[in-house]
Parts: structure tokens; sequence; C-alpha cells
């Protein structure tokens, strides 16, 4: 059997919504969705929170998330892309502990609502179509992208940049 594991990305810096990653929903900070997600996934062996910040993996480690290591300030910058952060993550579970995955789920901490088995669904597939090397999942728009850009172009140009943050 293929071996999965999830890997949670929350770097602390964020500058949209300060905090993001343990804003409160519900009386939960907003990581702990997807941590809980994954622990309740039968197919995925560990659930690992890839973070620069120390308060977001003390709050990870409770929910009962791994946090075996903190990111490199150098991966956690605004402008970093997602694939040297888990490049970065699976190579350190192979150099420090000897521990290789088979399939990586991302959860982004900032999609706290997903339906139930859809993680499983993921894998799943991955596992059915050997020639695949991921799997994404998507959701359709009530708005057509144009309309959408239209919005957003409206938006930009009426609202003052502090106002812009809050969206």
């Amino acid at each position: 059997m293929a071996t999965a594991i999830s890997l949670i990305p929350a770097r602390g810096g964020s500058k949209g919504i300060p905090r993001e990653n343990l804003a409160p929903l519900a009386g939960q900070p907003l990581i702990a969705y997807s941590i809980e997600d994954s622990l309740n996934c039968s197919l995925v062996e560990r659930t690992i929170v890839s973070t620069d910040d120390p308060e977001i993996a003390e709050v990870a480690r409770k929910y009962g998330a791994e946090v075996p290591f903190l990111r490199p300030s150098e991966l956690a910058r605004d402008d970093t892309q997602g694939f040297p952060v888990f490049l970065h993550a699976l190579e350190w579970l192979q150099a420090n502990e000897g521990f290789h995955s088979d399939i990586c789920v991302q959860l982004r901490p900032t999609i706290p609502l997903r339906p139930s088995g859809i993680i499983e669904c993921g894998i799943k597939m991955l596992l059915e179509n050997l020639e695949a090397d991921c799997v994404r999942t998507v959701c359709e728009s009530p708005l057509t992208l144009y309309k959408r850009w239209q919005w957003g172009a409206i938006f930009a140009a009426i609202c003052p940049a502090e106002e812009k943050r809050i969206v």
C-alpha cells in the first residue's frame, strides 16, 4: 500500500489577514479544520504542518498535527511558491527520519470547509490512475471568469488600499 501524508503549509507572516491561520472560526483556529480533516482520513499516515512560526506550531501540535521542523524563513516569504515548501518538507523527513511518502496531500488551512471523504477520494484516484502525478479539487464558480475579473477591477478602482486588505 502506498504511504500518504498530509502537509499543511501555514506561514506566520500573512499580509492580507494578519495571523490568518490562527484566526478563529466557530470557536477553533482556522488551521484546526485542516488538521482534523487529515486526522480523520484513514488513508493518511501522518499529518504534518510546515510553518516558520512557533505559535502556529504550538497550536498545530495541540490539535494533533506533527511539526517536526520549523520552515526556514526564506521559504516563508510572500512570493514563496508551494513546490519548494513541499520539497523542503519531504527532503527533511527523508534526511532526518528516513521517512518516504508516496503521496503528499496539500491541505491549505485557509480552506476549512471540505466535503466529507474528499481526501480519501483524491488519494484513491491517484492510486487507481498510476499515470497521474497529481489530483486537484475544484468547484464550479457562480460567475464566469470574465465577470469575476470585471468585478475585481471595479472593486480595485473604487476601494482605498486599506479596505482591499479586508477582502
